[in-house]
C-alpha cells in the first residue's frame, strides 16, 4: 500500500510519509468540520432546505478534496467558502430577489467562466499580471482575518453593537478553556512536537471537559434522501434578468481573485508554485460542481494551513480530508462533541503564521505599499475578503498614476480595477 501511495502522490520526492500526510489530513478536517453546520445554516436563510444543504456541503467537500488531491497533488482543502455563502444568501437571494434555485444557476455559470480561465493560458497570464506585493497583501490580510475568526470562535472577542469588537468575559469558562488551549498549542509548536495540532485538539477537548464547555453527542441520524431537494435544482429561467447577470459578474470576480490570491499564498508557503495551474483548475471545476450539488461555491480553505503546518506536502492529506468528510455522515453525532474552544486556537496560530509574509513585502514604492496595505487592513475590518481585495486592486493603478516610478502598469490591472469598481456600483 505504501508503494502504491508513494507512486500516486510522490511521497519520497516530497520528503514526507504516509503517516505524516494522514495525520495532517485528520487535523485539517477537524479545523474545517464547522463548515458543515455553518454553511448549511447560512444557505437555509436563503430558503435552501437545511438537511439538503448539509448533504450538499459534505459531498462537494468530498469531491473537491479528492480532485485537489489526485489532480493537483496539493495539500489544500476545497469546501464552501465563508463570505461567498453570505454573498449567495444575503445578496443574490435576499437583496436582488433571485430564488435560491436561480442563485444555484448563478454558481454554475460563474464556475464555468472560472473554468475557462483556469484551463486556458488566461489564468497564468492573470496570475503573472497581478503584482507580487498585492498577492502578499492578500496573504497577510487573510492571516489577520483568520486570527479574527479564531478569536471570535473562541469568544475571546465578540462583535457588539455596530460590529464593534469587544473583549469577552475573561471569567467565562469557555473563554478560559480557549486561552489555556491557545497557550498550550503555542507551547507545542515552540517545542516542535510532532502532530502538534492533533495534540492541541485532544488537549483542547480535555480542557473543555474539565471546564464543562464541551459539545454534546447528537442523537440525530442523517438520511441521504434530503439531498434530492437540492441536487440538480439549479434554475436557469432567470437568465433573462439583469439581477441574474449582475450576480454572475459579482460572483465570478470574487471567485477568480479570491482563489488566485488564496492559492498563490498557500502554494508559496508550501514552496510548490509549479502546482498552481492545476490547483486553480481543481478549484474552478469544484466551484462549477457546487451549483449542481446544491451549495454555494467552494474555495481553498484558509484552514488548509493547518495541514501544511502539520507537515503535509502532497494531495494524500487532501484525500484524507475527503475520507473524513464522507465519514462525517456517520461521525456527525461525535464530531459535535469537539468544542470551538479546541478549534479556535488552531485558527489563531495559523493566522499568526501567515502574518510572517509581511517581512517578504517590498515597501520601496509608496503607491504599491498603500494598495497592498489597504488589502491587509480592509479584509479583517470589513469582514470581507472580497471587499478587501477589490479596494486594493482599485487603488493600485490609480496610485501608480501619481507615482514617480516609471515602471509601466499593465493594462490588465486597469481593466481589473474598472471591473471591481463596477461591481461596487452594481451592488
Amino acid at each position: 500500500m505504501q508503494k502504491f501511495l508513494d507512486k500516486i502522490f510522490q511521497l519520497k520526492a516530497h520528503r514526507t510519509s504516509v503517516r505524516t500526510e494522514l495525520l495532517a489530513g485528520m487535523i485539517g478536517f477537524f479545523t474545517v468540520v464547522y463548515i458543515i453546520v455553518v454553511n448549511s445554516s447560512i444557505l437555509a436563510e436563503a430558503g435552501v432546505p437545511y438537511q439538503g444543504a448539509i448533504l450538499a456541503t459534505i459531498f462537494i467537500s468530498v469531491v473537491g478534496c479528492l480532485v485537489m488531491g489526485f489532480w493537483a497533488n496539493a495539500p489544500l482543502i476545497l469546501m464552501p467558502g465563508m463570505g461567498i455563502n453570505a454573498l449567495f444568501a444575503y445578496n443574490f437571494v435576499q437583496t436582488l430577489g433571485l430564488s435560491w434555485q436561480q442563485a444555484l444557476a448563478v454558481v454554475v455559470v460563474s464556475g464555468f467562466l472560472f473554468m475557462i480561465l483556469a484551463f486556458t493560458p488566461l489564468a497564468r497570464k492573470l496570475n503573472d499580471t497581478i503584482p507580487l506585493i498585492l498577492k502578499q497583501g492578500i496573504t497577510v490580510g487573510l492571516g489577520l482575518f483568520l486570527v479574527l475568526l479564531g478569536l471570535e470562535k473562541g469568544q475571546i472577542v465578540s462583535r457588539g453593537e455596530h460590529s464593534i469588537l469587544a473583549f469577552g468575559d475573561m471569567h467565562d469558562p469557555f473563554v478560559l478553556a480557549t486561552l489555556i488551549t491557545l497557550l498550550l498549542t503555542m507551547i507545542l509548536l515552540v517545542r516542535k512536537v510532532p502532530g502538534a495540532f492533533l495534540w492541541s485538539l485532544v488537549i483542547g477537548t480535555v480542557v473543555s471537559v474539565l471546564f464543562g464547555v464541551h459539545g454534546e453527542v447528537s442523537k440525530d441520524s442523517l438520511s441521504l434522501a434530503p439531498w434530492k431537494d437540492v441536487l440538480f435544482q439549479a434554475d436557469f429561467t432567470g437568465m433573462s434578468q439583469v439581477a441574474f447577470w449582475t450576480s454572475v459578474f459579482s460572483l465570478t470576480m470574487v471567485l477568480v481573485f479570491e482563489t488566485v490570491g488564496l492559492t498563490h499564498g498557500q502554494m508559496k508557503q508550501l514552496n510548490q508554485m509549479e502546482k498552481l495551474p492545476r490547483v486553480l483548475q481543481a478549484s474552478s471545476f469544484t466551484a462549477f460542481l457546487s451549483g449542481l450539488f446544491g451549495t454555494s461555491p467552494t474555495i481553498s480553505a484558509l484552514e488548509s494551513g493547518s495541514m501544511s503546518a502539520s507537515g503535509a506536502k502532497t494531495g494524500l492529506a487532501s484525500v484524507t480530508v475527503a475520507i473524513f468528510f464522507l465519514g462525517s455522515l456517520v461521525l456527525m453525532p461525535y464530531i459535535s462533541f469537539i468544542p470551538n474552544s479546541a478549534i479556535a486556537p488552531i485558527l489563531i496560530v495559523i493566522g499568526i503564521s501567515m502574518l510572517q509574509e509581511i517581512k517578504e513585502m517590498d515597501f520601496g514604492n509608496a503607491a504599491d505599499t498603500f494598495a497592498a496595505l489597504l488589502i491587509v487592513i480592509i479584509i479583517p475590518f470589513s469582514y470581507s475578503i472580497a471587499d478587501g481585495i477589490a479596494v486594493g486592486f482599485i487603488a493600485y493603478p490609480i496610485l501608480r498614476l501619481f507615482s514617480k516610478n516609471r515602471t509601466r502598469t499593465p493594462i490588465l490591472m486597469y481593466i481589473i480595477a474598472a471591473l471591481f469598481l463596477i461591481q461596487f456600483i452594481v451592488q
